[in-house]
């Protein structure tokens, strides 16, 4: 063995002192504004996640940050995959279930996955900069995030490895009423798993290609000859029937199975046998009854840049729409127009079409909330200019054709020789990966603007004096700090959830009253149980004033319930 001289080793030892410690440690990131440098959990953001890599995020989350993040399973898909739901708030400042909640999902139609994405960020973004922003941390400890970032894995999972399913999810179901289940749906004849254009030779067909880019297909000119037909999506007749690609996978909408309005197949098509019929749906009503804290809910869809808002059908829908609940949903979806750029609030029924037994119209008339569907994506996001929309040439100039493929031959079975191509799978109403991440962004800061509006409640001027007879007149104020009311009008007026109880405890309790005008001493008295009054309201940015008088006590404690207003106490020395 070699000896090593002292006098090397001294040098060796004099060089490391000689490197700056903080360049062995020094970070790697400079921290952008509204944005974590390092986040704990490493997500990417110009990307679309599989089942896998969804069900790898949610775990790393919740591993990551136990005393935010709780991974729970609203139920199983259809084919036998988790619905996963993330629950995500302080828990050291109290259950989560006992605060004013905010549900998110994405995902329920197949080929519209970027509300995974959306729901996703909202997610890791809650939680990246809970450390980060004394914002987001009051959030947490005031609000509860439901959050399920795929409510149609199956379909999803499809989509991803397969091709392009319907809206629906993948429950068989007999589309062209032949006896026979999912027999004929699109074929990836070149295996690239996307589901492509096909177009054939033809001097008499009808479309001839752009002679300024050869990838486009245009229409003849009266007079003009033709150069191609174009034979629809790719497949081939698997049933022998005649018709093409009739009978895939699936075949009802996830977005017309919501037992509120409700119609058959044959007046809303796309509904199924009856309200709640799919798995999925089920699972998310399910928790949704026992999660009766849930103020808001937001559900992302694609595309066409709009914040959608109910009533989903004129007349019948819109008689559990109140002056009140319009005010402070039009003053949020305002707001959302502000946040998300190019987008626009508009009214299902007015301004899109009329849709029967669609979950917005359930979450606002049998459970009483605010609620949202953003519509994801729009030309605005191309080239901030809606008169300017042509695909080719963004395409072209922005992603390098990358998402375009190239006309390729085959073989048809039928058809003989005919070419398939055009935009993939990924893009047209996907937003392409550089504008994902802005916005997600963007949607998930609507979100949290939502879910902070929810009721905030605060009690103030807990006093108490003597009066005659060794009585106490006790007196306080319930303040609701935020627009949303504890209880919507539709929630009223079909009494969705029982009232605010405020409860006065340190003596017995006489006379219990609500103050109509302090100045007049104008009160309602409560008759029964009077140490647990009954508010059926505390709207926004309100206040409830109250009254009792009580035998004994010196030290009175007043505590606040709420369904979805919350809890919160006060104690007077």
């Amino acid at each position: 063995m070699k000896k090593i001289a002292l006098t090397n080793i001294i040098s060796i030892f004099f060089l490391l002192l000689a490197i700056p410690v903080s360049s062995q440690n020094e970070e790697l990131f400079l921290k952008a504004a509204g944005s974590p440098a390092n986040p704990k959990v490493q997500a990417s953001w110009n990307k679309y996640y599989t089942y896998a890599g969804i069900t790898d995020l949610c775990k790393k989350l919740a591993s990551a940050y136990p005393d935010l993040v709780s991974l729970g399973s609203l139920g199983k898909s259809y084919q036998g995959r988790d619905i996963h739901i993330l629950t995500i708030s302080d828990k050291k400042a109290g259950n989560p279930d006992f605060k004013p909640g905010f549900w998110i999902d994405g995902n329920i139609h197949s080929s519209e996955i970027q509300g995974t994405e959306m729901a996703m960020y909202t997610a890791w973004y809650l939680c990246e900069m809970y450390d980060e922003n004394t914002f987001i941390s009051q959030l947490l400890k005031d609000k509860t995030f439901y959050i399920a970032p795929t409510i149609n894995p199956d379909a999803r999972e499809y989509f991803a490895f397969v091709g392009v399913p319907p809206r629906s999810g993948m429950m068989p179901y007999d589309n062209d009423r032949d006896g026979k289940f999912d027999e004929d749906g699109y074929d990836d004849l070149n295996g690239d798993k996307n589901i492509s254009q096909m177009r054939r030779k033809n001097p008499e067909g009808g479309y001839i290609t752009d002679p300024k880019d050869p990838r486009r297909m245009i229409r003849v000119e009266p007079g003009e000859k033709g150069e191609y037909e174009m034979l629809g999506m790719e497949g081939i007749d698997n049933d022998g029937d005649g018709m093409f690609n009739e009978d895939g996978p699936g075949g009802y909408d996830g977005n017309r199975d919501w037992g509120f309005n409700w119609e058959p197949n044959y007046v809303q098509s796309g509904a199924h046998k009856y309200p709640f019929s799919q798995p999925e749906n089920q699972a998310i009503r399910d928790f949704i009854l026992n999660h009766r804290n849930i103020t808001g809910s937001q559900s992302f869809h694609n595309s066409g840049g709009m914040i959608l808002r109910g009533p989903s059908i004129q007349g019948g829908g819109a008689e559990v729409y109140s002056r009140a609940d319009d005010a402070v949903i039009n003053a949020i979806g305002k707001k959302g127009e502000m946040l998300i750029a190019g987008y626009r609030l508009v009214t299902i029924w007015k301004d899109m079409y009329t849709v029967y037994g669609g979950e917005l119209d359930w979450w606002h008339g049998a459970m009483g909330c605010f609620v949202f569907s953003n519509e994801l994506w729009n030309s605005y996001l191309m080239y901030y200019d809606t008169l300017y929309t042509d695909q080719y040439e963004f395409d072209r100039l922005l992603l390098f054709e990358d998402s375009f493929i190239p006309w390729q031959k085959i073989i048809h079975p039928v058809y003989g020789e005919v070419e398939i191509g055009g935009f993939s799978k990924m893009f047209g109403r996907l937003h392409p990966g550089f504008l994902l991440e802005s916005d997600a962004h963007r949607n998930a800061a609507f979100c949290i603007y939502n879910s902070y509006q929810s009721p905030k409640l605060e009690i103030t001027n807990l006093k108490a004096r003597k009066i005659e007879g060794g009585l106490n007149e006790v007196t306080a104020t319930v303040v609701n700090r935020r627009m949303i009311p504890t209880h919507s009008a539709t929630n009223i007026r079909y009494r969705i959830d029982p009232p605010d109880y405020v409860y006065l405890e340190g003596g017995k309790v006489i006379a219990g009253m609500i103050v109509e005008n302090a100045d007049l001493n104008r009160t309602t008295e409560q008759k029964k149980n009077p140490e647990r009054m009954e508010i059926q309201n505390i709207a926004g940015y309100q206040q409830v004033d109250l009254k009792w008088i009580v035998k004994g006590g010196n030290k009175f404690t007043l505590k606040v319930e709420s369904v979805k207003g919350g809890r919160t106490s006060a104690q007077m020395e």
